[in-house]
């Protein structure tokens, strides 16, 4: 059974993001390095580094502080991630079709012919792709 690396990443950092922890650790492929290029490109984490231990690489992310850490936690102010095309059922749009999330305020993340992109990039290019993942 294979794993699905950009669930695992999209959770991990959720997990931490409520949890408010600062840092996050992820495995380090072709595909999650693209991915993090995009959030530290739109603002959504801070900082990332590579590490490797045992001959395994890791992404360490830095995350964005959205609130103060005092008080209950209110999901309002939190990083929301929603995986849309999953390995047992792919979604794929044109670029006519992407959606726009929170009236553009919010991203989607597209795997085209051209590589991981943004909708924004997707639709300068005019290029469609399978929907990854939305995060606003």
């Amino acid at each position: 059974m294979g794993r699905d690396t950009i669930a695992d990443i999209i959770t991990s950092i959720r997990n931490a993001d409520m949890n408010r922890k600062g840092r996050v650790r992820i495995a380090s492929t072709n595909m999650t390095e693209s991915i993090v290029k995009i959030l530290l490109r739109e603002g959504f984490i801070e900082n990332s580094r590579k590490h490797q231990e045992r001959n395994k690489s890791f992404l360490v992310l830095t995350l964005r502080h959205r609130r103060n850490g005092k008080g209950p936690y209110r999901n309002r102010n939190s990083l929301n991630l929603k995986r849309v095309s999953r390995p047992s059922l792919r979604i794929y749009s044109n670029y006519q079709r992407i959606p726009r999330i929170l009236g553009g305020m919010g991203i989607v993340i597209l795997s085209t012919s051209r590589g991981i992109m943004t909708d924004r990039e997707a639709r300068l290019e005019r290029i469609g792709g399978e929907i990854l993942c939305y995060i606003w």
